[in-house]
C-alpha cells in the first residue's frame, strides 16, 4: 500500500528531517512511528498524505508515485486517507456536528447523507448525545476524539495520526489508542506518530524508530 524508496527531505534552511528513509506498509496494518520531537515522523506522515514531497527518493501509495502527481490528482487521493493533525485545526465557530460533517460537504455529499454519516462517526467515538455542544467546552481527549470521528467519517482506506496522545493524561491516551485498535480491526489501515513507546508496547504491531530522519 505504501512504499518509501531511499526517501529524504530537506526542508527551506537547509535542516534534513529524513535521510535515506525506505520501508513498506502493507494493507490492512496497524504501524506506529516512534522517535523524539523533530525525528522526522510528521514529515513521514505529510510524504504519504501528500502534503508535501520528497526531495530524494520516491513515495508510493497504491502503486502511484506521490511525487508525480498534479494537485488535483494529490486531491482525490487524499479522499481516501483520513488524518487526525497534531495541533487537531478544530473550528471553534462550527459545534460538533458541523466540524465531522464538513469533510463530506467539501466532496460533495448530500446534506441528509452527510449528516447521517456524521453522527455516525460521533457514535463511533464515543461522543454520542455531543452533536450539538461547541468544541470549546469539549474536554482534551473528547477534542481528539472528534478529530478522529472526523477523520473517518468519510470511511478512509487509510488513517494516519500525528501525536493523537500528545497532551493527554495516560488515561486518555490510553482510550485514543483503543480508538485506533478498534478502527484496524474494522480492516482500516493505521499509522499513528508518537514519543511515547509506552503506549504501543501492549499492542504487539511493528514500530519504525526515527533517530535525527533516519530509521534506527
Amino acid at each position: 500500500m505504501i512504499r518509501f524508496e531511499q526517501v529524504s527531505k530537506t526542508y527551506p534552511g537547509g535542516f534534513e528531517a529524513l535521510k535515506n528513509v525506505s520501508f513498506q506498509i502493507k494493507k490492512g496494518e496497524m504501524i506506529f512511528i516512534a522517535g523524539h520531537s523533530g525525528s522526522g515522523k510528521s514529515t513521514i506522515l505529510k510524504l504519504i498524505s501528500g502534503i508535501t514531497k520528497p526531495g530524494k527518493g520516491k513515495v508510493w501509495f497504491n502503486n502511484q508515485d506521490l511525487g508525480e502527481l498534479s494537485d488535483n490528482q494529490i486531491g482525490f487521493m487524499r479522499q481516501h486517507i483520513g488524518i487526525v493533525f497534531q495541533d487537531h485545526k478544530i473550528l471553534y465557530d462550527r459545534n460538533v456536528l458541523q466540524n465531522v460533517i464538513l469533510p463530506l460537504r467539501i466532496i460533495g455529499y448530500p446534506p441528509r447523507k452527510a449528516e447521517e454519516r456524521a453522527r455516525i462517526a460521533i457514535e463511533k467515538v464515543g461522543l454520542k448525545g455531543r452533536e450539538l455542544d461547541d468544541p470549546v467546552t469539549l474536554s482534551g481527549g473528547e477534542q481528539q476524539r472528534l478529530c478522529i470521528a472526523r477523520a473517518v467519517v468519510h470511511q478512509p482506506g487509510l488513517l494516519i495520526a500525528d501525536e493523537p496522545s500528545a497532551n493527554l493524561d495516560r488515561a486518555y491516551a490510553l482510550d485514543i489508542m483503543e480508538l485506533f485498535k478498534t478502527f484496524h480491526e474494522a480492516g482500516t489501515t493505521v499509522i499513528v506518530a508518537a514519543h511515547d513507546e509506552t503506549l504501543m508496547a501492549d499492542y504487539g504491531h511493528r514500530i519504525l524508530r526515527l533517530s535525527k530522519g533516519r530509521l534506527a
